[in-house]
């Protein structure tokens, strides 16, 4: 596990670097998808520096930008990486850093490692579940990567928080989301929202800086599995709210149900 940990920061990283290269050098193109979903020169690049780490593990991937095959062979894979390029790429085109790269580890449906570069912000979130959720601040692309690991600060922090706080999305707030929201109101009191970008908003559950996050919206399996290991390995569950059950990958629908993380 420790070697395709590896593998996976240091994927997630050089993704970030090429990245942040367009991001901070080039006026990108924004094309759009069949779902009308925006994508742009940088998911592109990001999809192909991470497969070129990834493919040496002999591990099938399913990422957003790659070719997604039939359940029928899928169904017969028993681990997978699940991996989204950028995630939030509307954040990107909006320059407001809120966007990160995922990369999880799924066996038997379940993720057992995941892996979340900030590269906007030099932040790092990486678990196993053997070893639990770790963050790395001010992450530096020349640090060796078991030097990072070494860096890890275990989640959840201690953070001091006043108020019941929920994570909410930027783009995507439903009405069911706010209904929920308000529903917290009269449980907790004074509830403090705070909108975040991306699969920021698992990793601030898994921080500990915010108590749920509600996503009563559409999301697709790579947006979700490396946070839900993180959230995951640092204690917290990530319920399927059509199943009320653990959320589970690599299934014949890709899109997932409505979720609560807390």
């Amino acid at each position: 596990m420790k070697d395709l940990l590896h593998t996976a920061i240091t994927a997630a990283l050089s993704a970030g670097e090429k990245i942040m290269h367009i991001y901070e050098n080039e006026d990108f193109e924004v094309d759009f998808k069949s779902d009308d979903s925006p994508l742009t020169k940088a998911d592109l690049a990001s999809h192909q520096v991470i497969m070129s780490f990834l493919e040496k593990t002999d591990i099938p991937v399913l990422s957003e930008e790659g070719k997604h095959l039939p359940y029928e062979e899928r169904k017969t894979w028993n681990r997978l990486w699940i991996v989204d390029p950028i995630d939030g790429t509307k954040e990107f085109i909006k320059r407001n850093g809120e966007f990160t790269v995922n990369i999880a580890l799924v066996e038997e449906q379940k993720p057992i490692l995941g892996v979340i570069f900030v590269p906007a912000l030099n932040e790092l979130y990486f678990s196993t579940v053997e070893d639990g959720a770790f963050k790395v601040r001010n992450v530096s692309i020349y640090t060796k990567v078991n030097e990072l690991i070494q860096l890890g600060e275990k989640l959840p922090l201690d953070v001091p928080k006043e108020k019941y706080t929920v994570v909410a999305s930027k783009s995507h707030l439903s009405p069911e989301t706010q209904e929920y929201i308000d529903e917290l109101k009269t449980k907790h009191g004074e509830v403090e929202a705070i909108s975040k970008g991306s699969s920021l908003k698992l990793c601030m559950v898994a921080e500990g800086v915010a108590d749920c996050y509600p996503r009563f919206a559409p999301t697709m399996e790579w947006d979700t599995a490396a946070g839900q290991a993180i959230c995951e390995h640092a204690g917290f569950t990530v319920m399927d709210y059509k199943t009320k059950a653990q959320m589970l990958y690599n299934r014949e629908e890709l899109l997932n149900n409505w979720f609560l993380v807390k």
